[in-house]
């Protein structure tokens, strides 16, 4: 303490002229800004209010504090109407939107967006095999369903599953993991891309359109069981012409089953677009006797109050109504199309241009103060850095081992003997 008196009295000698004598701390202070506000110069009002903060070294991030007072906590927006079948009212033309609720939805579609993107970047790798059917494009679609039904609710899709299987609650990590082919996986490596599965899930299907009478039963069975919930059951368009989907419409609408039936209408089913290979292109139509609402797909705003709308049409006892999402791929139909040679590069930059959809809700909410820019590259970040982690888990987790190769193949039974390749090679499955 002695040190700093001296110091800051030699200092002060130094400035004034005048010999300051043995003071305290503060007194030397008060003295120090006494003269300081006596020899300075006059500064601008606004200077006397405001300090101006140093500028931060080359490469450093600045984050700028807001308090959640400073923002929007809801607004209402317009949406797009919905063309409708067999319907007198449809979903409202107005949705409300939290601040909460559109950080929720912001930070579900950018987690799909970069999982998929990491599963490219590893398929590439040739680290993921086999099947590999991206969702990137699409993340309104899954995010507006998840937020209009409950968990509770049953879903089903075909094999552009990622999205919905982070949706109804698996982890990054567990996805990667399942593509990769790991233990960590959740189906334990053995699934793979087209197979996954969660509680009210159901995946995640290899055959083209064979979900939709699935999702049929379903929907029957929480029919019988009287519990108030429904079943959503998605296909694409590509599926749409399958003689098995408009049996399931005809027992569904029989028996009033509370069945979402959703076309994810991506205008390509593999190679070929929707033009060259439905004689009729809307797909809301197409249960004839059953209720349809054609829905913008890329506005998750849109999504959610259709879905709403499908839901409590189904609760109320009215039987299945259609919903046809009109969507667009990003990547090619799989892993093994470019995605080029049926649709121009500049058709792709187009959509991702105008009608991206993390792109327009994003805009929505900087538009109307309802978050910040640099709240966006917040999550951004963290984002990444969760992919990043779920990535590296997927590649240095061990494979499952040959013992538990068919494991499982029953859901509660005995241990039982399988077959190998051949009839002296014995596996054991344990459910």
């Amino acid at each position: 303490m002695q040190n700093m008196l001296t110091i800051i009295s030699n200092a002060l000698c130094r400035i004034t002229g005048r010999n300051v004598g043995a003071q305290t701390v503060s007194e030397l202070l008060i003295d120090l800004s006494e003269y300081v506000n006596l020899t300075s110069p006059a500064a601008p009002a606004l200077a006397t209010t405001q300090r101006q903060p140093p500028k931060p070294p080359p490469g450093t991030r600045v984050v700028v504090s807001r308090s959640f007072a400073d923002f929007t906590p809801q607004a209402t927006f317009d949406i797009k109407k919905c063309d409708m079948h067999r319907l007198e009212d449809g979903p409202p033309l107005k949705a409300e939107l939290t601040r909460d609720q559109g950080l929720q939805y912001y930070r579900t579609m950018q987690t799909v967006r970069r999982m998929e993107l990491k599963a490219d970047q590893l398929y590439k790798q040739k680290i993921i095999r086999g099947f590999c059917h991206l969702y990137d494009g699409q993340e309104a679609c899954a995010a507006g369903i998840e937020a209009a039904i409950t968990p509770s609710d049953h879903l089903i899709t075909a094999y552009r599953a990622h999205g919905y299987t982070f949706t109804r609650g698996v982890s990054i990590k567990e996805i990667l993991a399942e593509l990769t082919g790991r233990k960590g996986g959740v189906a334990k490596g053995k699934g793979g891309s087209m197979h996954m599965y969660a509680p009210h899930f159901y995946g995640g299907n290899g055959i083209v359109g064979a979900q939709v009478p699935l999702g049929a039963g379903i929907a029957l069975a929480c029919l019988y069981q009287g519990n108030n919930q429904i079943c959503v059951t998605l296909y694409g368009d590509g599926a749409a012409n399958q003689g098995q989907i408009f049996e399931s419409f005809n027992m569904a609408a029989l028996w009033k089953l509370p069945c979402i039936f959703i076309c994810e209408n991506n205008k390509y089913g593999m190679g070929t677009s929707v033009e060259r290979a439905s004689a009729s292109t809307d797909y809301y139509k197409r249960g004839d006797y059953i209720p349809g609402i054609r829905v913008d797909g890329m506005d998750v705003l849109c999504v959610r109050e259709a879905t709403k709308f499908a839901a409590d049409h189904c609760r109320s006892g009215k039987g299945p109504i259609i919903m046809e999402l009109q969507t667009y791929r990003y990547h090619g139909h799989s892993m093994s199309d470019p995605g080029v040679s049926y649709r121009t590069r500049e058709e792709i930059q187009e959509v991702r241009s105008k009608s991206d959809p993390i792109s327009l809700l994003k805009e929505r909410m900087l538009t109307n103060n309802m978050a910040s820019v640099e709240e966006f590259k917040e999550i951004d970040i963290e984002i990444r850095k969760q992919v990043e982690d779920a990535a590296q888990f997927a590649t240095s987790d061990p494979e499952p081992p040959l013992e538990e190769l068919c494991n499982h193949i029953f859901s509660n039974s005995p241990p039982l003997e399988v077959r190998g390749t051949h009839p002296w090679a014995k596996l054991k499955s344990i459910s």
